[in-house]
């Protein structure tokens, strides 16, 4: 890319993660390299799981426990080792020149529960060559990292069918 932007999507409403696998595709369409790491997830799910299988271009790492999402349990060291372990990995495939667009999906709470520094996500952006582009995503983005974003999109649910008891669904939310 000649010029690489920074993309937060973030809000409480469905889409932030199927936003970024969607220019995860565009890009790779385009013959871009792509890394998309995935924090606090830990299990295959459908699009992960399409974007490895079926793009060449695009590495996708997990780096959640093992354990679940952090929903309903105390989060543990482990948590925060795999999380660190993630930005690691997602700091290197910013500064290595191997990848034209780098998604940390899910940074956001990562941050927000301290499992990874604001200071360091704010570092990796300040730092990031120019002509990576990187997306952030994930509910509860902090005022610095909005600041220091290009683009911002905030996901607002209206109406969601999952309050009607329907759960989520293979291919659709998972």
């Amino acid at each position: 890319m000649e010029q690489g932007y920074v993309q937060v999507y973030t809000g409480n409403g469905k889409g932030k993660t199927t936003a970024a696998v969607g220019l995860a595709v565009r890009a790779a369409g385009a013959g871009y390299r792509v890394f998309f790491g995935q924090f606090l997830k830990d299990r295959p799910c459908c699009a992960a799981s399409a974007l490895a299988d079926r793009f060449e271009e695009i590495e996708v790492r997990q780096f959640g426990s093992g354990k679940g999402l952090l929903l309903g349990r105390k989060e543990e060291a482990d948590d925060r080792a795999c999380a660190q372990e993630g930005f690691s990995r997602c700091e290197e495939a910013v500064r290595s020149g191997r990848y034209d667009l780098v998604v940390l999906d899910e940074i956001n709470p990562a941050v927000s529960l301290g499992l990874v520094s604001q200071e360091q996500l704010l570092a990796l952006l300040a730092a990031r060559p120019a002509s990576v582009e990187m997306v952030l995503t994930g509910r509860g983005a902090c005022g610095p990292v909005l600041q220091a974003a290009d683009l911002v999109t905030e996901m607002t649910e209206r109406k969601h069918y999952f309050q009607k008891g329907v759960p989520a669904r293979r291919g659709v939310e998972l």
